[in-house]
């Protein structure tokens, strides 16, 4: 059954998906994943659902490909009306629980709140989300959250390190990129 003791407060996890509405009559429950690739959020054995301010544990039964998107039954969802419970609870992995990653390599939850500084010293904004497009990641940056931005625009920069991102500074809270502040 689902687990509401021992679960960490939201800002500890990273947000891998939402499930989004009930399928069948059996519990089952349609996923849409953010993970890459999109089945990769089935590799996890146990979610963390948030509901509202509400965190609880369920464990993955099953999960599939079904169309172009996933579906999965959780622990306790046996019926439709359960589904149909969850339907919009986010779908939340602990940080601790990410797979460790090459010494170049960042999650974008990373990057997220890092000021944006220009090498030559202009301050952009913070970085509020990262989305893919295909041909390459896009950085939303908000001068609105930063006092001393130069302004309060919404940049969006393309995440391409070495020509755009020079340097990430994660204990500094800093992101040094090549960009224009005009542009």
């Amino acid at each position: 059954m689902s687990e509401r003791a021992n679960v960490q407060p939201a800002d500890d996890h990273v947000v891998l998906g939402k499930l989004t509405s009930p399928y069948g009559v059996k519990g089952w429950l349609k996923v849409y994943s953010y993970t890459g690739p999109m089945e990769g959020i089935l590799d996890y054995p146990e979610w963390v659902l948030r509901r509202g301010e509400s965190l609880e544990r369920r464990r993955l039964l099953q999960g599939r490909r079904h169309g172009k998107g996933l579906v999965a039954q959780l622990e306790g969802c046996t019926s439709r009306e359960t589904a149909e419970a969850l339907a919009g609870a986010e779908i939340l992995l602990p940080k601790v629980e990410l797979p460790a990653l090459e010494a170049d390599e960042l999650y974008w939850h990373q990057l997220e709140g890092l000021r944006v500084v220009t090498r030559e010293g202009s301050v952009l904004g913070r970085v509020d989300h990262l989305f893919e497009t295909g041909a390459n990641d896009v950085m939303v940056v908000k001068g609105s959250l930063e006092a001393d931005a130069i302004d309060a625009r919404e940049r969006l920069l393309p995440f391409l390190p070495e020509e755009v991102i020079l340097e990430v500074d994660l204990e500094g809270g800093v992101m040094t990129v090549d960009w224009d502040p005009d542009f």
